[in-house]
């Protein structure tokens, strides 16, 4: 049974108090009896840029990245890495046009836009839809796939890890955003610390299989013994068109995916809502250049995974397969049981932190938008202090809910990652054509947005069932579909949610003309060119982010 030595859990011992002390010191110094409940749900202005940076990955980066993107890795390689490139470049156009229209019209929580730029119809669909997709896709992936490598690595039973790491992220949870931003810097310090010590001695040990050589040489032999590995760009022949298909990676759906998630999500944007606009760039830029890191961490280990596969290097093959099928996001858990006394303990306590970061910040944000959303328009007599305590309330039940429905995710067989990716994809398209054109087209109606919304989910469905009806065959020689495992033609999730955002757009821009020829009042936000000047400093980091993502895409097409 795999099991963690005595030196592992000193390592994890320190993690833990580290956490716990200094987020119960940043608890006493910064809480306030008389705070407001947006100061609880918001930290507003207690966060500074480099807090806010490392929020905003301690967030994104947890089991799904960690196994999920790993295993993708071991299957598919480096493409895979585009989903954390592309968000650097993202990150940039959220702080430069998203932000100041957040923060000029003192947005708080993104069911609050849609209010104030549709109705209060669209809001609350909207904060429901939002609050069962957190609770039921995301909380309950990040509790899973987390629990199943700590348990893999551990020993520890599966149930045992899910209540662990729920009740620590509860903990911090209920300290508000203060204690969750600060305490996601040292999160991230040993996500980051722990990522890279993994990925050092993965890539090693296939250098020690090759003849020795160190770290570097291990590159090298990873890009000679897995060539296909290293092309970010697939082609339509690549078994793996579906997940990833060629250029839409860069000129088609994956900005959906990247804007949405980055620039339209509650969980994300919180981090930068309760600062000031310059405090909020710094902190969104130095997430930049740190997703520009993530895949060093995440994806490296898989493909050096696939090479001691390959070679059977430490039985590698019979681990890897469950009932005569490979399972590639087994890859990271067993990189981790060969590492030595100590460094397990370390990387352990990595996977721990982006779990534990990623849960707390996601069930704030449940409780941001049922309290400021739902609970105050139902109740909009309530107190502060009322708000604060339905708020805590709500951190337990997601929570409690999120332990309950785990058990019971059904995680296919694309991988952890991916299949959050194509479920969120359902909705996506239709979310940030909403958002889209409710931010720089004055235009815009309610019922245009509503159109989007229920629209562009039933699209998203009729896009995925319609090979069941429709032959899809010709379609494949212009590299819009390809096979699924069943053999049946099948369209890219990715160009799947293109095609969805385009119709949307279409039609909220047809239905929007016809009722303004009515003379239909519509909403209107505070937006004029002034709001996205950027400072000097801003502009020479995003030249920077820009040059490293050209030189690596140039690198690995």
């Amino acid at each position: 049974m795999n099991k963690l030595t005595n030196g592992d859990y000193v390592v994890f011992a320190i993690y833990f108090c580290v956490v716990a002390i200094y987020g119960f010191w940043v608890y006493r110094r910064k809480h306030n009896a008389d705070a407001t409940s947006k100061d609880y749900f918001l930290a507003e202005g207690s966060l500074t840029w480099w807090a806010i940076g490392a929020s905003l990955i301690a967030s994104n980066i947890s089991a799904e990245q960690f196994i999920g993107m790993s295993g993708s890795g071991f299957k598919m390689g480096l493409a895979i890495a585009t989903y954390e490139w592309m968000a650097a470049a993202t990150l940039i156009i959220v702080a430069v046009f998203f932000i100041p229209v957040y923060l000029k019209n003192k947005i708080f929580t993104m069911p609050q836009f849609l209010n104030q730029r549709y109705n209060g119809t669209v809001a609350m669909i909207m904060a429901i839809f939002w609050l069962l997709l957190y609770v039921v896709v995301n909380l309950t992936s990040i509790l899973y796939l987390g629990a199943l490598a700590v348990s893999s690595i551990s020993g520890v039973s599966i149930n045992a890890c899910i209540w662990g790491m729920a009740i620590f992220a509860v903990i911090i949870t209920l300290g508000g955003m203060k204690v969750i931003g600060y305490t996601d810097v040292i999160q991230v310090f040993f996500l980051i610390l722990g990522g890279l010590v993994t990925t050092y001695i993965a890539v090693n040990l296939v250098a020690d299989h090759f003849g020795g050589g160190g770290f570097l040489h291990g590159l090298s032999v990873m890009k000679s013994q897995a060539g296909d590995h290293f092309h970010m760009i697939f082609k339509t022949d690549n078994p793996n068109y579906l997940d990833l298909p060629g250029l839409s990676v860069l000129i088609g759906g994956m900005w959906i995916v990247n804007l949405n998630y980055w620039g339209c999500n509650q969980y994300i944007t919180q981090r930068a809502l309760g600062a000031d606009l310059k405090t909020a760039r710094s902190g969104i830029l130095f997430a930049a250049f740190l997703k520009l890191l993530m895949p060093v961490i995440v994806v490296l280990p898989g493909i050096a995974a696939f090479i001691l596969y390959k070679q059977d290097v430490f039985s590698f093959h019979d681990k890897m397969t469950i009932g005569g099928e490979v399972n590639p996001d087994r890859s990271y858990p067993i990189l981790l049981n060969l590492l030595p006394s100590g460094l397990k303990g370390l990387s352990f306590a990595a996977l721990t932190a982006a779990v534990v970061a990623s849960l707390a910040g996601k069930a704030n944000s449940i409780a941001t938008i049922f309290t400021l959303d739902v609970y105050k328009k139902i109740n909009p007599a309530s107190t502060d202090k009322n708000m604060v305590v339905v708020g805590k309330i709500t951190v337990v039940v997601a929570m409690l809910l999120g332990i309950v429905l785990c058990t019971h995710l059904g995680i296919d067989k694309k991988g952890g990652f991916q299949y959050i990716q194509e479920y969120t994809g359902f909705v996506s398209p239709g979310i940030f054509a909403m958002f889209i054109l409710g931010f720089f087209w004055k235009k815009t109606t309610s019922s245009a947005a509503l159109f989007a919304t229920i629209g562009g989910f039933i699209l998203s469905v009729g896009f995925k069932v319609m090979p069941t009806y429709i032959n899809l065959q010709g379609l494949a020689s212009y590299g819009f579909a390809d096979k699924n495992a069943a053999g049946v033609y099948e369209m890219p999730f990715i160009d799947r949610m293109g095609f969805v955002f385009l119709i949307c757009v279409a039609g909220m821009y047809i239905i929007s003309m016809i009722e303004n020829a009515d003379g239909k009042k519509v909403h209107g936000l505070e937006v004029d060119a002034s709001m996205f000047k950027t400072s000097k400093s801003f502009a020479v980091g995003t030249l920077i982010v820009g040059g490293i993502l050209v030189a690596l895409y140039s690198m690995f097409w």
